[in-house]
């Protein structure tokens, strides 16, 4: 592992400040499973970015804890509109990220945005920082200050 080097790890650490460190890993850190190896933690501490489309057309972030499965309709239900999955040219368009390495922060167009409950109930959590295979620590509530965003009941259960 390394610091910050790509331009979307180097994106992200801007956004972050240097409260934070961008790791960048020699492996892939794509999945929840390749992260959470990578780092040697648990894969439900892994906080996996997950982009929607909703139906008036506004990205939609769900960070989810990366064991579970979103449940669209909760969500919303929560956002009061339909949702359905944002294809890779949607996610890059209005994130800057491709898919596999989309942050919680940094986003080219603030998305209305979700936090997984289950996540809260760790210490520590990390986050993809811009790239396949970069990451970055952080607490629950780190991830609610940066993002604005709130934790609710969105896995399938």
């Amino acid at each position: 592992m390394k610091p910050a080097a790509s331009e979307g790890a180097l994106r992200v650490q801007a956004t972050l400040g240097e409260s934070f460190r961008v790791l960048e890993f020699e492996q892939s850190t794509h999945s929840s499973a390749d992260a959470a190896a990578a780092i040697g933690c648990d894969v439900a501490q892994i906080a996996k970015s997950m982009v929607f489309k909703a139906a008036d057309g506004q990205p939609v972030l769900v960070v989810a804890s990366g064991v579970n499965r979103v449940d669209e309709k909760k969500v919303a239900a929560l956002l009061g509109q339909k949702i359905g999955r944002a294809d890779p040219a949607f996610v890059l368009h209005h994130t800057g990220f491709a898919v596999g390495g989309v942050a919680p922060v940094g986003h080219g167009t603030p998305p209305l945005t979700l936090l997984d409950r289950d996540l809260a109930a760790f210490p520590r959590i990390w986050a993809a920082a811009g790239s396949p295979n970069a990451v970055f620590e952080l607490t629950p509530a780190d991830l609610e200050r940066l993002t604005g965003a709130t934790f609710a009941d969105v896995a399938k259960r």
